[in-house]
Protein backbone atom coordinates (compact mmCIF):
# COMPACT_ATOMS: atom_id res chain seq x y z
CA UNK A 1 0.00 0.00 0.00
CA UNK A 2 2.89 2.34 0.80
CA UNK A 3 4.07 2.21 -2.82
CA UNK A 4 0.60 3.21 -3.98
CA UNK A 5 0.45 6.44 -1.99
CA UNK A 6 2.10 8.74 -4.59
CA UNK A 7 -0.13 7.24 -7.28
CA UNK A 8 -3.27 7.67 -5.18
CA UNK A 9 -2.34 11.24 -4.32
CA UNK A 10 -1.90 12.11 -8.00
CA UNK A 11 -5.08 10.25 -8.93
CA UNK A 12 -6.96 12.29 -6.35
CA UNK A 13 -5.63 15.52 -7.79
CA UNK A 14 -6.53 14.50 -11.32
CA UNK A 15 -9.99 13.34 -10.28
CA UNK A 16 -10.64 16.69 -8.66
CA UNK A 17 -10.78 18.18 -12.17
CA UNK A 18 -13.90 16.18 -12.94
CA UNK A 19 -16.27 18.87 -11.65
CA UNK A 20 -15.02 21.47 -14.08
CA UNK A 21 -17.02 22.21 -17.25
CA UNK A 22 -15.85 20.30 -20.33
CA UNK A 23 -13.03 22.00 -22.19
CA UNK A 24 -11.75 21.70 -25.73
CA UNK A 25 -8.08 20.72 -25.22
CA UNK A 26 -7.23 22.45 -28.50
CA UNK A 27 -8.44 25.81 -27.20
CA UNK A 28 -7.32 26.61 -23.66
CA UNK A 29 -6.49 29.63 -21.53
CA UNK A 30 -4.48 30.51 -18.46
CA UNK A 31 -4.52 33.33 -15.93
CA UNK A 32 -1.86 35.89 -15.20
CA UNK A 33 -0.04 36.00 -11.91
CA UNK A 34 0.86 39.13 -9.99
CA UNK A 35 3.62 37.26 -8.20
CA UNK A 36 6.00 35.13 -10.21
CA UNK A 37 6.44 31.61 -8.83
CA UNK A 38 9.75 30.62 -7.32
CA UNK A 39 11.05 28.07 -9.81
CA UNK A 40 12.12 25.37 -7.38
CA UNK A 41 10.13 22.33 -8.51
CA UNK A 42 7.58 22.73 -5.73
CA UNK A 43 3.91 23.27 -6.50
CA UNK A 44 3.28 25.59 -3.55
CA UNK A 45 3.23 29.02 -5.20
CA UNK A 46 0.09 31.14 -5.13
CA UNK A 47 -0.32 31.03 -8.91
CA UNK A 48 -0.62 27.22 -8.86
CA UNK A 49 -3.32 27.06 -6.19
CA UNK A 50 -6.15 28.18 -8.48
CA UNK A 51 -4.65 27.30 -11.87
CA UNK A 52 -6.65 24.80 -13.90
CA UNK A 53 -5.33 21.24 -13.84
CA UNK A 54 -5.21 19.51 -17.22
CA UNK A 55 -4.20 15.92 -18.02
CA UNK A 56 -1.37 14.68 -20.21
CA UNK A 57 -3.25 11.55 -21.20
CA UNK A 58 -3.31 11.22 -25.00
CA UNK A 59 -1.20 8.50 -26.61
CA UNK A 60 1.19 9.86 -29.25
CA UNK A 61 3.76 7.04 -29.50
CA UNK A 62 3.77 3.38 -28.44
CA UNK A 63 1.14 1.62 -26.36
CA UNK A 64 -1.16 3.19 -23.80
CA UNK A 65 0.51 2.72 -20.40
CA UNK A 66 -1.26 1.34 -17.34
CA UNK A 67 -2.14 3.96 -14.75
CA UNK A 68 0.29 2.32 -12.34
CA UNK A 69 3.06 2.98 -14.89
CA UNK A 70 2.28 6.57 -15.86
CA UNK A 71 -0.05 9.47 -15.10
CA UNK A 72 0.54 13.14 -15.89
CA UNK A 73 -1.00 16.57 -15.44
CA UNK A 74 0.02 20.20 -15.94
CA UNK A 75 -0.84 23.79 -15.04
CA UNK A 76 -0.04 27.13 -16.70
CA UNK A 77 0.32 30.77 -15.66
CA UNK A 78 1.85 33.89 -17.18
CA UNK A 79 3.17 37.37 -16.55
CA UNK A 80 4.69 39.93 -18.90
CA UNK A 81 8.07 38.19 -18.76
CA UNK A 82 7.38 34.46 -18.80
CA UNK A 83 5.04 31.57 -19.49
CA UNK A 84 5.10 29.35 -16.40
CA UNK A 85 4.62 25.59 -16.69
CA UNK A 86 4.10 23.11 -13.88
CA UNK A 87 3.94 19.39 -14.72
CA UNK A 88 3.52 16.54 -12.25
CA UNK A 89 4.36 13.11 -13.59
CA UNK A 90 3.81 9.78 -11.85
CA UNK A 91 6.20 7.31 -13.48
CA UNK A 92 7.06 3.95 -11.96
CA UNK A 93 10.52 3.87 -13.62
CA UNK A 94 12.54 6.98 -14.47
CA UNK A 95 15.41 6.51 -16.93
CA UNK A 96 18.23 8.72 -18.19
CA UNK A 97 20.67 6.41 -19.94
CA UNK A 98 22.24 8.56 -22.65
CA UNK A 99 25.33 10.31 -21.29
CA UNK A 100 25.41 12.64 -24.29
CA UNK A 101 22.33 14.78 -23.82
CA UNK A 102 22.23 15.66 -27.52
CA UNK A 103 21.88 12.05 -28.68
CA UNK A 104 18.60 10.12 -28.53
CA UNK A 105 17.34 12.61 -25.96
CA UNK A 106 13.75 11.65 -26.82
CA UNK A 107 14.40 8.04 -25.75
CA UNK A 108 15.09 8.97 -22.12
CA UNK A 109 12.36 10.05 -19.74
CA UNK A 110 11.84 13.73 -20.50
CA UNK A 111 9.21 16.43 -20.59
CA UNK A 112 8.48 18.14 -23.90
CA UNK A 113 7.07 21.65 -24.05
CA UNK A 114 6.04 23.02 -27.47
CA UNK A 115 5.69 26.79 -27.91
CA UNK A 116 4.69 28.88 -30.93
CA UNK A 117 4.87 32.51 -29.78
CA UNK A 118 2.33 33.90 -32.27
CA UNK A 119 0.30 30.71 -32.90
CA UNK A 120 1.15 30.92 -36.61
CA UNK A 121 1.44 27.14 -37.00
CA UNK A 122 3.37 25.62 -39.87
CA UNK A 123 6.53 23.57 -40.21
CA UNK A 124 9.23 24.39 -37.65
CA UNK A 125 11.38 21.26 -37.93
CA UNK A 126 14.56 23.12 -38.91
CA UNK A 127 13.58 26.70 -38.11
CA UNK A 128 12.48 28.63 -35.05
CA UNK A 129 9.00 29.77 -35.94
CA UNK A 130 8.17 27.47 -33.01
CA UNK A 131 10.13 25.39 -30.50
CA UNK A 132 9.95 21.79 -29.30
CA UNK A 133 11.81 21.93 -26.01
CA UNK A 134 12.92 18.56 -24.61
CA UNK A 135 13.69 18.96 -20.91
CA UNK A 136 15.94 16.21 -19.57
CA UNK A 137 16.00 14.97 -15.99
CA UNK A 138 19.09 17.09 -15.37
CA UNK A 139 17.18 20.21 -16.48
CA UNK A 140 18.99 20.70 -19.78
CA UNK A 141 16.84 21.82 -22.72
CA UNK A 142 17.29 20.47 -26.26
CA UNK A 143 15.72 21.31 -29.61
CA UNK A 144 16.77 20.83 -33.23
CA UNK A 145 18.57 23.75 -34.83
CA UNK A 146 18.51 25.31 -38.26
CA UNK A 147 21.40 23.02 -39.19
CA UNK A 148 19.23 19.92 -38.51
CA UNK A 149 21.38 19.10 -35.45
CA UNK A 150 20.33 19.06 -31.81
CA UNK A 151 21.43 22.02 -29.68
CA UNK A 152 21.03 23.14 -26.09
CA UNK A 153 18.66 26.03 -25.45
CA UNK A 154 19.19 26.16 -21.70
CA UNK A 155 18.88 29.94 -21.60
CA UNK A 156 15.29 29.84 -22.90
CA UNK A 157 13.86 28.75 -19.56
CA UNK A 158 14.66 28.44 -15.91
CA UNK A 159 13.88 24.85 -14.90
CA UNK A 160 13.67 23.03 -11.57
CA UNK A 161 12.86 19.35 -11.08
CA UNK A 162 11.98 17.64 -7.81
CA UNK A 163 11.61 13.87 -7.46
CA UNK A 164 9.62 12.39 -4.60
CA UNK A 165 9.41 8.63 -4.96
CA UNK A 166 7.65 7.95 -8.24
CA UNK A 167 6.24 11.46 -8.52
CA UNK A 168 8.38 14.02 -10.36
CA UNK A 169 7.49 17.72 -10.45
CA UNK A 170 8.79 19.87 -13.29
CA UNK A 171 8.54 23.66 -12.97
CA UNK A 172 9.73 26.09 -15.64
CA UNK A 173 9.63 29.78 -16.55
CA UNK A 174 9.90 30.16 -20.34
CA UNK A 175 11.02 33.14 -22.35
CA UNK A 176 9.08 33.41 -25.61
CA UNK A 177 10.76 34.37 -28.87
CA UNK A 178 9.32 35.68 -32.13
CA UNK A 179 9.69 34.08 -35.55
CA UNK A 180 12.84 36.08 -36.27
CA UNK A 181 14.84 34.25 -33.58
CA UNK A 182 18.42 33.55 -34.66
CA UNK A 183 20.71 31.03 -33.01
CA UNK A 184 23.53 33.55 -33.24
CA UNK A 185 21.85 36.38 -31.31
CA UNK A 186 21.23 38.72 -29.77
CA UNK A 187 17.57 37.85 -29.28
CA UNK A 188 15.11 39.70 -27.07
CA UNK A 189 12.22 37.76 -25.50
CA UNK A 190 8.71 38.90 -26.39
CA UNK A 191 6.74 40.75 -23.73
CA UNK A 192 3.47 38.95 -22.95
CA UNK A 193 0.08 40.59 -22.50
CA UNK A 194 -3.56 39.74 -21.94
CA UNK A 195 -5.61 38.48 -24.89
CA UNK A 196 -2.46 37.22 -26.61
CA UNK A 197 -2.77 33.76 -28.18
CA UNK A 198 0.19 31.41 -28.46
CA UNK A 199 0.56 27.86 -29.69
CA UNK A 200 1.19 25.35 -26.91
CA UNK A 201 1.43 21.62 -26.32
CA UNK A 202 3.06 19.41 -23.71
CA UNK A 203 4.08 15.76 -23.68
CA UNK A 204 6.08 13.20 -21.71
CA UNK A 205 8.40 10.52 -23.06
CA UNK A 206 8.41 7.37 -20.93
CA UNK A 207 11.17 4.76 -20.97
CA UNK A 208 11.06 1.82 -18.55
CA UNK A 209 14.40 0.30 -19.49
CA UNK A 210 14.32 -0.24 -23.25
CA UNK A 211 16.67 1.09 -25.93
CA UNK A 212 13.83 3.34 -27.07
CA UNK A 213 10.95 5.04 -25.28
CA UNK A 214 7.95 2.79 -24.72
CA UNK A 215 5.44 5.58 -25.14
CA UNK A 216 4.89 9.29 -25.50
CA UNK A 217 1.86 10.90 -23.88
CA UNK A 218 0.56 14.33 -24.90
CA UNK A 219 -2.19 16.72 -23.88
CA UNK A 220 -3.96 16.66 -27.26
CA UNK A 221 -5.64 14.07 -29.44
CA UNK A 222 -3.84 14.82 -32.70
CA UNK A 223 -6.51 14.40 -35.36
CA UNK A 224 -6.85 13.31 -38.09
CA UNK A 225 -3.18 12.52 -38.79
CA UNK A 226 -2.34 8.91 -37.82
CA UNK A 227 1.19 10.12 -36.93
CA UNK A 228 0.54 11.66 -33.51
CA UNK A 229 4.20 12.55 -32.97
CA UNK A 230 3.98 15.72 -35.05
CA UNK A 231 4.77 18.43 -32.51
CA UNK A 232 8.48 18.57 -33.25
CA UNK A 233 7.70 19.24 -36.91
CA UNK A 234 4.28 20.85 -37.22
CA UNK A 235 3.14 23.69 -34.95
CA UNK A 236 -0.30 23.38 -36.50
CA UNK A 237 -1.14 20.58 -34.06
CA UNK A 238 -0.56 22.79 -31.01
CA UNK A 239 -3.41 24.01 -28.84
CA UNK A 240 -4.31 27.68 -29.03
CA UNK A 241 -3.51 29.09 -25.60
CA UNK A 242 -5.18 32.38 -24.70
CA UNK A 243 -3.48 34.49 -22.05
CA UNK A 244 -6.37 35.81 -19.98
CA UNK A 245 -6.23 39.52 -19.13
CA UNK A 246 -4.92 40.43 -15.70
CA UNK A 247 -7.60 40.52 -13.03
Amino acid sequence: MKNLLPFLALWSLLSACGGNPPEDPASISCDSTAKAPIVDGLANDDCWKDAKTRPIDQLWVGKLPHAMDYMGKFKLAWDKNHLYVLAEIYDDTVMDTHANGLEHFWDDDCLEVFIDENASGGNHQYNHSAFAYHIALDGRIVDTGEDSVAHYFNDHAKVAIQKNGKLTTWEAAFDLYADDFKEIGPNTPVSLHGNKTIGFAIAYNDNDGSKERENMMGNLDVKPNPDKNRGWIDAGIFARLLLNPSK
